[in-house]
């Protein structure tokens, strides 16, 4: 899956080498050490406007993981665990990225300590992968996401605490705009839902915590994956850390007694849905849009949770005040500030 190291923001993703992905992820959010320094200048690439096939394309993939995230709901909805949806996505995708891997003969190789610091990659992302869908199942799918894309602020806390850097200044500008904009979304004091600050929490404590533990982990993910394995070709990690989360996902199933499979028709279509969404998206990233020219990452990948907002409107029937509209829409145009900046 998509994504972001430690991108304190939505930054440059080379189209051959993408962020590790266990969720949303997409808008690989980090300041690119091994391939473009922040204060380096932008490349040619990097810096001409997008032809409209590869904008479309992208905002495609934003539009399909979105989706995905509301067919994850429309099955939990329908008898489908966390657990059981984890683990046909990323086997499947892994599957898919493995078969590309194997079609365009990769090398296998790595230099010494890369085998070691993917494994805690895919580790991290089996926990960024749970929780975030544990979020979905318990939260609109909109606040959901809005909350696991502070993961930007994340990334630059981790940073800064392994590695020793500092944060850019306009990601520390953005800080207090995005947390704001997060604190409306989620409508902290229950002002709009009108519960009271205390009630409403009881109803949202447990999917916004599922939320930022999964925007923390991936931060992390993000981090050791720009200086630890930043040369490892992106299809063969993504296949190599889809992989493990598919599998611990598939032995936590099976620890549990098995899987839990949709109890009536809509769970088998959000169940293939995000199945098919998320499998899909890797593959035209890695075949489409590399032919179309796509070097990086656009920060338009960020509006994820937008689509994600309209499609659960239209299909699960989720509705926020026009409050938490507001302020989602502050977070991401403040993700995708960050994302535009210039390197």
């Amino acid at each position: 899956m998509y994504p972001a190291g430690p991108r304190a923001a939505a930054t440059v993703r080379q189209a051959d080498s993408p962020e590790p992905v266990g969720g949303s992820g997409w808008s690989a959010c980090r300041p690119q050490n091994h391939r473009m320094s922040a204060g380096s200048a932008p490349s040619d690439a990097s810096s001409r406007a997008l032809p409209f096939t590869a904008f479309a394309t992208l905002l495609l993939i934003a539009l399909m993981m979105g989706a995905n995230h509301v067919g994850a709901r429309l099955a939990f909805n329908h008898g489908v665990d966390v657990i059981t949806a984890v683990a046909c996505r990323s086997l499947v995708t892994a599957a898919v990225v493995g078969a590309l891997v194997w079609h365009q003969r990769l090398p296998l190789s790595f230099k010494p300590g890369q085998r070691r610091h993917l494994t805690w990659i895919g580790l991290l992302l089996a926990v960024q992968s749970y929780s975030l869908y544990s979020s979905v199942a318990r939260l609109p799918v909109a606040l959901a996401l809005l909350a696991f894309n502070t993961y930007p602020l994340w990334t630059a806390l981790w940073a800064r605490v392994v590695y020793g850097h500092r944060a850019e200044p306009r990601v520390l500008r953005a800080m207090p705009v995005m947390l704001l904009g997060l604190a409306l979304a989620l409508d902290v004091l229950g002002a709009a839902s009108g519960l009271g600050a205390a009630a409403h929490w009881g109803q949202i404590g447990a999917g916004v915590a599922f939320a930022l533990t999964a925007a923390a982990t991936f931060g992390l993910a993000l981090v050791l994956t720009q200086h630890e394995v930043a040369d490892v070709d992106g299809r063969l990690r993504t296949a190599l850390t889809m992989g493990m989360v598919g599998v611990l996902a598939f032995v936590a199933g099976l620890a549990q007694g098995g899987f839990h499979l949709p109890t009536a028709a809509p769970g088998w279509w959000g169940l293939a849905a995000l199945t098919f969404l998320y499998g899909t998206a890797f593959t035209i990233m890695f075949t489409v849009l590399p032919r179309l020219g796509v070097v990086g990452n656009s920060a338009i990948m960020n509006v994820e949770p937008i689509f994600a907002l309209v499609l659960a409107w239209a299909l699960l029937g989720q509705t926020i005040a026009p409050i938490q509209v507001g302020g989602g829409l502050l977070v991401v145009a403040t993700v995708m500030w960050l994302g535009l900046r210039r390197r």
